[in-house]
This record gives structure tokens, C-alpha cells and sequence, in this order.
């Protein structure tokens, strides 16, 4: 039983870093059979629904994992601007390099297959809002209201989302270094006011 719950977190770890890296379209079972050393038939076993069934249990995987990164990262420091912008470093450093096995979260699946699977839309869906959902209970403990710490969290998601995109592709980190910056601008010019000292 151990072995093959550990064939199928390899098959769900393989599948999920290829995803984030080439996309839904960009990967083929045979790639993760074959990244992955798992037999062709244990692959069905596990996941009788194909590539698709995969690609969601690959979304839930690296959800779970990015919530601990995030949680990691912002729990480092109180103040949420400072949090924020050492997240932003962080992801600068990780995605910057220009060799980097990240990937880019789900952006990529997301655009390719919201029109056309309604279960993977959802899959990402449920990870940008739980990602989101860490960013606004961060501001809520800081002391923003509900309505301040929701929007405010869907504004940072989508400029890492948009600065981890630009970052991979000029292979700089400077994108997201350049939103760091940005954030207590965007947090005491947007609208919102910063919680009382």
C-alpha cells in the first residue's frame, strides 16, 4: 500500500511541475510516464479520468504547497506592507533566475482551459482564491477592514500573477522587485486607509 501511494504522489509531483512549466497543452501522459518511471497502466489505475483527472489532483498539490510558502514567507514580520514586499524578494529570487523548475503557478493552465473544462477552471480557481484568502488575512490582522483586505488581495495575487510572467520571460527578477517597491504606494494611495499606529 505504501508503495503505491508513493507511485501516485510521484505521478501527482512530476505532473504538477511539468503543468506549471509547459502548460496543459505543452504535456503529454507519455511525458509524465516518462519523467516519472511510473508504469503506463498504474498511471490509469490512479487516475482513470486521464490527463485531465491528473492535471486537477496536480492543481490541489501545488495549491497546498504554495499556501505553505506564502503562509512561511508572510509570517516572517507583523507589518503587512513589509511582509508583502519580502514575499515579492523572495518570489523575485525564484523566478529571475531564468533556469528556474517553478513554472508559473497555474496561469498558464487557467488560460488555456477555463473555456474549455469547467473542473480545472475550478481547480485554479480554488488555489488563486486560497492564495488570495492568506494575502487578506494578513491585512485583516493588521487591522484592514473585510472589504479592504479582499480587494487588496486580489490586487497583489494578480501583480505577482503579471510579475511572475514578465520576470520569467525578460529572466529577471526585476519585475517583481519593481511591484516590492510598489506596495506601500498601492496600499496607502489606493483608497484604502492604513490601520491606525
Amino acid at each position: 500500500m505504501t508503495d503505491e501511494k508513493s507511485s501516485k504522489d510521484i505521478l501527482i509531483e512530476v505532473a504538477s511541475r511539468l503543468f506549471r512549466l509547459r502548460g496543459y497543452y505543452g504535456v503529454g501522459l507519455n511525458d509524465i510516464i516518462e519523467e516519472s518511471g511510473i508504469p503506463k497502466g498504474s498511471l490509469y489505475y490512479y487516475f482513470p479520468g486521464g490527463k485531465e483527472e491528473l492535471a486537477i489532483e496536480a492543481i490541489h498539490y501545488s495549491k497546498r504547497i504554495v499556501m505553505n510558502d506564502i503562509q512561511e514567507s508572510l509570517g516572517q514580520t507583523e507589518d503587512p506592507v513589509r511582509a508583502l514586499q519580502a514575499h515579492l524578494y523572495q518570489l523575485s529570487k525564484i523566478f529571475g533566475g531564468g533556469e528556474s523548475s517553478q513554472g508559473l503557478s497555474f496561469a498558464a493552465i487557467a488560460g488555456e482551459k477555463h473555456s474549455t473544462s469547467e473542473a480545472i477552471r475550478l481547480a485554479c480557481q480554488s488555489a488563486f482564491q486560497s492564495w488570495q484568502s492568506i494575502y487578506a488575512e494578513k491585512l485583516l490582522v493588521a487591522g484592514f477592514n473585510e472589504q479592504q483586505a479582499e480587494d487588496l488581495s486580489i490586487t497583489v495575487h494578480a501583480l505577482i500573477e503579471g510579475g511572475i510572467l514578465l520576470a520569467v520571460t525578460e529572466k529577471s527578477g526585476r519585475p517583481l522587485q519593481v511591484i516590492a517597491e510598489q506596495i506601500p504606494l498601492l496600499i496607502s494611495f489606493s483608497g484604502v486607509q492604513t490601520p491606525a499606529e
